[in-house]
């Protein structure tokens, strides 16, 4: 008697190599990248609106220190003005000087407040960080690299130099102004 097989038998599948709950590795690659590319697309947006988000922080701080220090200089203004205007009535020269000189004092107090101080010069050794020589002079009088004179005043904010100080400094005389007779 010989075997034949079973009408069952022959609509069986057979087993195959690979089970149908492992799934190509073309398509986990291709569905790996499109999740990245989707992730890095959203680092992207991401990092495009913090950079459009810290400008406008940025601009907004700025507007908002600058308007700060106006409202803080408009009263030293206003004053400048009201000087201006009764120095063109009066003719008391010592008032005009002394309403001028409080409107300085109030100025310099203003910018003190700001953080905002001059740089000394007269007197000082010559310091190419906040001084800048437009000058030099020959002088017995003074050590050379002394400023001897200020032209424009300097001003440092903190410890950042706002404008160097145009000043005049003295070097040493030359030799050569000796006669010679002959």
């Amino acid at each position: 008697m010989t075997d034949t097989p079973k009408s069952d038998d022959l609509n069986e599948p057979e087993e195959t190599s690979t089970s149908s709950t492992e799934s190509d590795p073309i398509v986990e690659a291709q569905a790996e990248i499109a999740r990245l590319r989707d992730s890095w697309l959203r680092a992207a947006a991401d990092l495009e609106n913090f950079r459009k988000r810290s400008g406008k922080e940025l601009e907004d701080a700025r507007k908002s220190a600058r308007d700060g220090l106006l409202k803080t200089l408009l009263p030293v203004f206003d004053n400048l003005e009201r000087a201006l205007q009764s120095a063109q009535r009066s003719t008391d020269v010592g008032a005009v000087n002394a309403g001028l000189a409080m409107v300085q004092r109030q100025f310099i107090e203003v910018l003190s407040t700001e953080g905002i101080a001059r740089v000394a010069t007269v007197g000082e050794p010559f310091d190419p960080n906040v001084h800048e020589a437009i000058q030099q002079v020959e002088s017995s009088d003074h050590a050379p690299g002394t400023v001897l004179a200020e032209v424009q005043p300097g001003y440092v904010h903190g410890e950042r130099l706002v404008r160097p100080a145009s000043v005049v400094v003295a070097k040493a005389k030359s030799n050569g102004s000796a006669t010679h007779s002959g």
